[in-house]
């Protein structure tokens, strides 16, 4: 199985794929704490990362964002105290793109970083 994290995100059009079930069923399991939902009829992926304060929650919304204009792909980020939401879907065909998932897995991985 090829690992989300070393997967190269590609430039999305209006008439980019979306995920197939197939790949919904490969991809789902490498980012095990995002939740698929829907909002307004579009499927995103979304997860809630704790900190123990509001400096580092900000500290780790800055890092996403810098990855998020690094790949020129970006989500929509919730900063609070002592916890940061992220959610990932392409705007672009309404929809969760590979690119989505990508981003998930090295949000994780910023994350995973960040604890240690």
């Amino acid at each position: 199985m090829d690992s989300l994290l070393h997967m190269k995100c590609v430039a999305c059009r209006a008439d980019s794929p979306r995920v197939t079930e197939a790949e919904l069923a490969k991809f789902q399991p490498q980012v095990p704490e995002w939740q698929l939902l829907e909002r307004s009829g579009i499927p995103q992926l979304e997860r809630t990362y704790k900190f123990k304060n509001f400096v580092d929650a900000l500290a780790f919304t800055n890092r996403v964002g810098e990855l998020a204009e690094s790949e020129g792909h970006h989500p929509a980020i919730l900063t609070e105290w002592g916890k940061v939401t992220v959610t990932w879907w392409t705007h672009k065909i309404k929809g969760l793109h590979r690119n989505d998932f990508i981003m998930a897995a090295r949000t994780d991985h910023l994350y995973a970083s960040a604890a240690n």
